[in-house]
């Protein structure tokens, strides 16, 4: 990106009204369409204020920016409501009502469901608004809500050329806020995904009267991600670039995954422990010559395992960190060739979610394949943020000497609501993200 393009020289101040875009009516499909319900209206206010702020963000991507130089803490005007009908002004709202700063601040905004089933739909509403067919998938994941794991390795098949985001559902029914979104997005299927309009992964239920589901046989996590590998061989047309191997014990360590198997489409493999498990390994041995990258230390995937994947001819080399939050930076800032974030300067878009909660990486890997494409973070507290993961954000914090519109710019987006990570952590981020001035340019 040039700094003639800087990423969020758009997006509105945060104490600015932002109107909610208006639904477009769908025109008419050939086939039978499945009976729409109301949105329930959690999943509706998170939906809309995500998509609103992607607008934004996208908008000063594809934009840039080039206004008149001054002071970067200055805001544009505010937007005027629409009046009610009948010619009254609406009533003032607060900025609570607005959502912030708990939604959004200047540098970052929340996706705040209260579950990972439905951060995963407010996020593929955000990814995909589908207020016309142009902006809906052709597929969905639909995966377990108890198998963290299978949605990991699924998310590979948010990459290209498939691009089906992550929903989840149950053996006995899809979740009020995944059936919802299933709606909203109204997959077809189509040449890249090979006719299918959903993947199921596992023993999860199909969308009532949905007709193209396919299958995908689930097990343990080396299993599921095994078949999910062969799945995205034959879609993809061309094996991996590489292999990222995660610890199937280790969940947190495992979390940064999905954001990268999303940007890139490198599958995951799982290893447990000391062991190679036969799924992994026979994945290995169809592509040899595939460089596999071991995420986490060695009390999460030992020397022993890295000495299989060696002696299978594979090329193997290990990204970690002591624990997950220091493992998720060292795989933001590492590189190696093709492989790996290299997230080590400013100007990037960053996720950032508990290290607690493996679905909500899943379900927030689409954010890491769009907008403002970047590494999934991880913090371990509510309320404060992780001594590193501060130090890391100030080593890439944006800075400026004379024209902060010509400047590179951060953004995050913050997964969960606020028992996950509170409104004072969320602050903090926005803090470390913000444009600071350096030097003593005029």
């Amino acid at each position: 990106m040039s700094a003639d393009r800087p990423i969020n020289a758009d997006v509105p101040a945060p104490d600015s009204p932002v109107p909610t875009p208006p639904e477009t009516p769908k025109p008419p499909r050939k086939r039978q369409r499945r009976r729409r319900q109301p949105v329930p209206g959690a999943l509706k206010a998170i939906a809309a204020l995500v998509v609103v702020a992607l607008v934004f963000i996208v908008a000063a991507v594809l934009g840039g920016s080039g206004g008149p130089q001054g002071d970067s803490g200055s805001a544009g005007p505010a937007p005027t409501p629409a009046p009610a009908p009948g010619g009254e002004a609406p009533p003032s709202q607060s900025a609570e009502e607005l959502g912030y700063p708990s939604f959004a601040t200047g540098n970052t905004t929340r996706v705040g469901g209260s579950d990972a089933t439905a951060n995963a739909a407010a996020v593929a509403l955000a990814v995909y608004p589908s207020t016309t067919p142009a902006q809906q998938p052709a597929a969905v994941v639909l995966a377990s809500e108890d198998d963290w794991a299978g949605a990991i390795a699924a998310s590979v098949l948010m990459s290209a050329p498939v691009r089906a985001p992550l929903l989840f559902a149950t053996a006995d029914g899809l979740p009020d806020a995944t059936a919802e979104a299933l709606d909203a997005l109204d997959p077809q299927g189509d040449k890249s995904t090979g006719g299918a309009a959903a993947f199921a992964i596992g023993d999860v239920a199909a969308p009532e009267g949905a007709d193209r589901v396919r299958s995908v046989k689930a097990g343990d996590a080396a299993t599921t991600a095994a078949a999910i590998a062969k799945l995205r061989d034959r879609l993809f047309g061309s094996p991996p670039a590489h292999f990222l191997l995660a610890p199937s014990g280790s969940p947190g360590f495992a979390a940064p995954a999905a954001a990268w198997a999303a940007r890139s489409g490198d599958p995951v493999l799982f290893a447990a422990g000391d062991r190679l498990p036969a799924p992994t390994l026979a994945t290995l041995k169809r592509h040899k010559k595939v460089p596999v990258y071991v995420l986490g230390p060695s009390s999460a995937i030992s020397s022993q395992a890295v000495r299989e994947v060696a002696k299978v001819g594979n090329e193997v080399h290990r990204v970690s960190g002591e624990d997950a939050v220091a493992n998720a930076i060292a795989f933001a800032r590492y590189a190696d060739g093709g492989f790996g974030w290299n997230v080590n300067d400013p100007g990037h878009g960053f996720v950032l979610a508990r290290d607690g909660s493996p679905l909500d990486a899943a379900a927030a890997a689409p954010l890491s394949a769009s907008g403002t494409w970047g590494p999934l973070l991880l913090t371990d507290s509510a309320t404060s943020l992780p001594a590193p993961l501060r130090e890391y954000f100030l080593d890439v914090k944006p800075g400026y000497t004379t024209n902060p519109t010509r400047a590179f710019y951060n953004h995050v987006w913050v997964i969960g609501d606020q028992e996950a990570i509170d409104s004072s952590q969320q602050a903090e981020v926005n803090e470390l993200a913000e444009l600071a001035k350096i030097g003593g340019g005029e």
